[in-house]
């Protein structure tokens, strides 16, 4: 089992004025400790809560994970997940292509179908369409992704996007290009289909067993396993419907911990990795709200991440 980390807030001790020193120092720790991936979230506000104030410090997330990448060298980095209604599909090929050459071939394409937490679309004067347009948006996007990736100038013709020349130079290094992962709260069905007909991989949820984050995180967390098994199920029978081999797909699972005496013993951790290895999941991304401190990473990379990696 691989573990990955997403630093979703930027509000610690001295910030914002020690934002880019201690991103590098988190990064570099990460990867020291063998993290095999690294992450940002795209939001425009923070999500509240013990996540921090709406109005707390938050980065654009390419600009972020392209910085992170500029300080690593081995740990793979990506958004966990791009928001597709806040950027045109051509716009945002070309973030990751760049994002990609610049890391050498390490960019993961997280996508998802634009979540809003706290009002942020509104506050912000992006505009939100309903959740089916949303879907066909980010259908047509991951089929001009598959277009251009695979070196196709043609005219793309689609309901909600038209590119009559598109051209990409230069192409990503990943072959045959970046891993599209699917990421998704609540795994519905389009998403699900999505993800079985387009993806490389894909990324569900289980919360948090925090006392401090909100009951829905908790709740999610004491579900988890009915939850996120049905959910595998149901992207296996998509699988099998398309005649894709359902070992294909990548499955990670993003959820929140902390290791503290007040919170999750290091065998708390272990436990929970081998519980999702179980269900199917080969790759646990984690949410640290203490990773600023660095000792966490240290210690995952001490004593979590080698037992876990034989899952």
């Amino acid at each position: 089992m691989k573990i990955g980390l997403q630093i979703y807030h930027f509000h610690w001790p001295n910030s914002p004025g020690n934002i880019g020193t201690k991103l590098v120092e988190i990064a570099k720790a990460a990867e020291d400790a063998g993290f095999s991936s690294l992450w940002v979230m795209d939001h425009l506000f923070q999500l509240g809560g013990a996540f921090g104030p709406i109005d707390a410090p938050l980065l654009e997330a390419y600009s972020a994970i392209t910085y992170l990448a500029s300080a690593t060298k081995r740990v793979k980095v990506g958004v966990l997940v791009t928001n597709n209604i806040c950027r045109h599909p051509s716009v945002l090929l070309k973030m990751i292509n760049s994002l990609d050459i610049l890391s050498e071939g390490r960019a993961y394409l997280g996508i998802g179908v634009g979540g809003e937490v706290g009002g942020e679309m509104r506050g912000m004067g992006v505009p939100r369409p309903p959740l089916g347009e949303r879907i066909e948006r980010l259908e047509e996007t991951l089929k001009i992704f598959k277009h251009i990736w695979r070196g196709d100038t043609s005219p793309f013709l689609g309901k909600c996007f038209q590119l009559e020349h598109p051209i990409n130079s230069p192409q990503p290094l990943s072959e045959p290009h970046p891993p599209i992962l699917i990421g998704m709260w609540k795994g519905g069905r389009e998403m699900i289909r999505l993800t079985a007909k387009y993806a490389d991989a894909c990324n569900l949820q289980f919360g948090s067993p925090l006392s401090e984050f909100a009951d829905w995180m908790r709740e999610r967390y004491q579900e988890r396993k009915e939850f996120l098994t049905s959910r595998l199920k149901r992207l296996k029978q998509n699988c099998k419907q398309l005649g894709r081999s359902y070992d294909e797909i990548e499955k990670t699972v993003l959820g929140t911990i902390r290791i503290a005496p007040d919170a999750m013993s290091v065998d708390d951790v272990i436990d929970l990795c081998g519980e999702l290895a179980e269900m199917g999941f080969q790759h646990v991304i984690f949410n640290m709200p203490n990773v600023h401190e660095i000792k966490p990473l240290e210690i995952l990379g001490n004593e979590v991440i080698p037992t876990v990696a034989e899952l």
